[in-house]
C-alpha cells in the first residue's frame, strides 16, 4: 500500500503510513487489515450497519465480470484514462514535463476492483521505454467492506480503502483522475480531491443497456436515461468528451445471468414475479449499451458559497 495522499476522514488531515498503522498530525489511527486494505469510513459517515453490497452480491459480481463478458467495457475505460493520463502529462502546450509525474488515480465506487485492475494491467503493457519510471499510483473506494475485501484479493499493487463517495478520504487536489463505474456522483466530493485540470471519467448505462433482461424483469419496458449532469456544471466542471459502446453478448447461461441480475439495480426495484421471471431465463444474449462521459475540472467549488 502506498498511501501517498490518504486523509484522515476525521480531520482531512494527511495519513502516513507506518508499522501497517496509519496516523494524522492529530492522533488519529487506522490498522491495515491483515487483507492489506484499509477502513476509513468512521461511523458517523454510515447510513446503515453494512452500507454498501452484501457479500453475495459482491460474488456474484466476481463471478460475472471474471467470465470476461464486460472485457469491452473494461477495455474501452482503460483506452480512456491511457488517453486522459496522455492530456493531462502534456498539458495545454503538448509538451511533457521534465518531471514526469506519476499519475494517480481513484476509483470510486470500485466494487471488488475488476475496472480498476484491468486498467493497471492495460496500462503496463503499454508503458513507454522512454518513461520507465512510470508507476501510477491507484486507489480503489468503495462503502461497502465486503468489496474492499473482494478487491485487495485481485492487485496487491493498489491501495484499497473503504470509504465514501460523498466524502473521500483522499487529501484535496492530489487526485489526476477519477472513474465512476456505475457508482455514485458526488460532484462535491469529487471536486475536492481534483485540481483544475483534473479528469472524471464517467461510465453509465445507456438507453438500451439489458433490455433483455429489463423487459422481462419490468411490465413495461423503457429506454434508461442518462444522469442529469447539471449538478456536475454547477460544481465546477465541463463535459468534455462522450463516447458510446454497443454490443451484443454471447448467449449467456443462467448462472450467469442470476449474477449480473444480482449486481444490478434491477434485482431490488423489480416485483418479485419480475425477479423470479428474469432468474429463469438461460442462454440469453444482452444488449450492453454504455456511455462513457469525460469531464474536467474547471474551478474549486465552495459549498458555503
Amino acid at each position: 500500500m502506498k498511501a501517498n495522499n490518504l486523509a484522515c476522514p476525521i480531520d482531512a488531515q494527511s495519513l502516513v503510513l507506518h508499522d501497517r498503522q496509519l496516523r494524522c498530525v492529530n492522533g488519529h489511527c487506522f490498522d491495515l487489515a491483515r487483507q492489506d486494505y484499509v477502513n476509513l469510513l468512521p461511523v458517523q459517515h454510515k447510513r446503515s450497519k453494512y452500507p454498501g453490497d452484501s457479500k453475495e452480491m459482491v460474488a456474484a459480481r466476481h463471478r460475472f465480470l471474471n467470465t470476461g463478458t464486460y472485457e469491452p467495457v473494461a477495455d474501452t475505460l482503460s483506452a480512456l484514462l491511457l488517453k486522459a493520463i496522455g492530456d493531462i502529462e502534456r498539458g495545454a502546450d503538448g509538451c511533457v514535463p521534465v518531471d514526469f509525474r506519476s499519475p494517480c488515480c481513484l476509483d470510486a465506487g470500485c466494487g471488488e476492483g475488476y475496472y480498476l485492475d484491468y486498467a493497471l494491467k492495460y496500462l503496463r503493457a503499454r508503458q513507454d521505454h522512454s518513461t520507465p519510471h512510470f508507476d501510477p499510483d491507484f486507489i480503489g473506494l468503495d462503502i461497502s467492506k465486503e468489496a474492499i475485501v473482494a478487491a485487495a484479493k485481485r492487485n496487491k499493487d493498489i491501495t484499497w480503502v473503504v470509504g465514501t463517495n460523498r466524502q473521500p478520504p483522499i487529501v484535496a487536489g492530489s487526485v489526476d483522475i477519477i472513474l465512476c463505474v456505475f457508482g455514485f456522483h458526488s460532484f462535491q466530493g469529487f471536486n475536492n480531491i481534483l485540481p483544475v485540470g483534473g479528469k472524471l471519467l464517467l461510465v453509465e448505462p445507456g438507453p438500451d443497456h439489458l433490455q433483455e433482461l429489463r423487459q422481462v424483469t419490468y411490465p413495461q419496458l423503457h429506454k434508461t436515461a442518462l444522469n442529469n449532469l447539471d449538478d456536475a456544471f454547477a460544481t465546477g466542471f465541463k463535459q468534455v468528451g462522450e463516447q458510446n459502446l454497443h454490443f451484443n453478448t454471447p448467449a449467456l447461461p443462467n448462472e450467469s445471468l442470476k449474477d449480473l441480475l444480482l449486481m444490478t439495480p434491477h434485482f431490488f426495484r423489480a416485483t418479485q414475479k419480475g425477479r423470479e421471471a428474469a432468474e429463469k431465463l438461460d442462454d440469453v444474449s444482452l444488449t450492453v449499451d454504455i456511455t462513457f462521459r469525460s469531464l474536467e475540472k474547471t474551478e474549486d467549488y465552495d459549498a458555503t458559497a
